[in-house]
């Protein structure tokens, strides 16, 4: 059966969401782009030439360029996976040219890392690699007052590629991108459009979901210092209390120029108050509900709590105007399993029966594959140093894993949580 007909037409607005999802698929796992997503959309959404390619309402393909006076830059040339080696990435680039030449360029240029995607389109279209060249890039380092004030709060710069590395939650990743991510990224344009970054953001699910992934995830993205509180820690660091350990951690962060500021099950220090006045949580959730705002008039700063029960939450913290989303994130369906397995099983993914494992592990979260999929690999790697086999790790290995592993959630607990998301996801 022929494949449905392509077209190539201008880039909209409207575009965004599934331009991004063709941007992800085009990447290489590991390797970030020289221009990130947040450029190369500001320049599309600046009138830069942007154009993309489309089989009826489905975007299919984008290319992108950036116009500097006589000379001009190829930002991306990203293609969904069912639609490479058809032709449209060339077309893309082709089209981009054209428009380019009209704005009086004559030099264009590309830098992509190696094997990305659009770079057979380049070799096919005249295109010469420039072997003798080696590209430089500088990261500005925190200054060093900020060092001393994120090394005394135990936060610390996280690598990059952790976004790349939250396999198979697309559903989840799509919604912190467009919500949180990209307004982040580019204030300057946020503001044009009237969008508000945000400062302040839940993360609720069952436990084991990938919440903290996600907030580490976000921070690498930004590439802000991440900073993450533990409530029982500052409460045993003075001896004034956890209100007046908050007030002062609060404090230290006003000096960092951007930070992303971690609070894991946030319910035990903003939990739903009991409505007694000796209750010994009234002073601590009052203050954490009046540090939220003095937070939130700092600009290049991220609130993310996450909590397993959004439910037992106290109604003044949920209230909007002190957290701009509230965003579910759930356990992972049937093609992110597959997308987690495959991750883990590395180069054996061919010869094990992923749908299998898939359909063997519903209730499990990521953290629970992980540690089947490493169980699964101790067994065959012991046989092998036991018995020297020479066979690599089998389906049956990771099956017998799996039924060793107790998963995390219940019917009861996705039931809940179903439940949460239509009472309190705020998107």
């Amino acid at each position: 059966m022929p494949m449905p007909a392509w077209h190539l037409r201008d880039y909209h607005d409207d575009d965004l969401d599934q331009a991004i999802q063709a941007w992800d698929q085009s990447r290489q796992a590991g390797l970030d782009p020289v221009f990130p997503v947040s450029e190369v959309i500001a320049a599309a959404k600046a009138g830069q030439p942007a154009v993309v390619a489309v089989v009826g309402e489905e975007l299919v393909g984008m290319g992108v360029a950036e116009a500097h006076g006589g000379r001009g830059w190829i930002l991306l040339i990203a293609l969904a996976s069912r639609w490479r080696e058809r032709g449209i990435g060339s077309a893309l680039l082709a089209e981009l040219e054209r428009r380019l030449r009209a704005l009086g360029v004559r030099h264009i240029s590309a830098l992509l890392p190696e094997g990305a995607a659009g770079t057979k389109a380049l070799e096919n279209s005249g295109y010469r690699h420039r072997a003798d060249l080696t590209y430089y890039e500088k990261v500005e380092p925190l200054g060093a007052a900020n060092a001393d004030v994120l090394a005394a709060l135990g936060g610390r710069m996280l690598p990059g590629g952790l976004w790349e590395a939250m396999a198979g939650m697309e559903r989840e990743k799509q919604v912190v991108e467009r919500r949180v991510v990209l307004p982040l990224q580019e204030p300057a344009l946020a503001d044009r459009y009237g969008v508000v970054p945000p400062k302040a953001v839940i993360l609720f699910g069952p436990p084991g979901t990938g919440k903290t992934s996600f907030a580490k995830a976000v921070a690498s993205r930004l590439g802000w210092p991440f900073v993450e509180l533990f409530p029982s820690r500052l409460a045993a660091d003075t001896s004034e209390g956890l209100a007046a350990a908050l007030r002062e951690a609060f404090a230290e962060l006003a000096e960092l120029d951007s930070v992303l500021l971690f609070i894991d099950e946030v319910e035990e220090i903003a939990g739903a108050r009991s409505g007694r006045a000796v209750d010994p949580g009234h002073g601590v959730t009052n203050e954490l509900l009046k540090l939220i705002p003095v937070f939130r008039e700092q600009d290049a700063r991220l609130l993310a709590c996450s909590t397993n029960s959004v439910r037992s939450l106290d109604a003044a913290f949920l209230r909007p105007g002190r957290f701009d989303y509230v965003i579910p994130i759930g356990p992972p369906d049937p093609t992110a399993r597959a997308a987690i397995w495959s991750r883990y099983l590395r180069a054996a993914t061919g010869t094990i029966d992923v749908p299998e494992l898939v359909a063997a592990t519903e209730l499990f979260t990521p953290a629970d594959i992980e540690f089947a999929a490493r169980k699964g690999a101790q067994a065959a790697f012991e046989r092998e140093v036991t018995h020297h086999q020479g066979l690599r790790a089998t389906t049956d290995d990771y099956m017998a894993a799996i039924a060793d592993t107790r998963p995390t959630l219940t019917a009861r607990a996705i039931e809940e949580f179903s439940e949460d998301i239509e009472t309190y996801t705020r998107l």
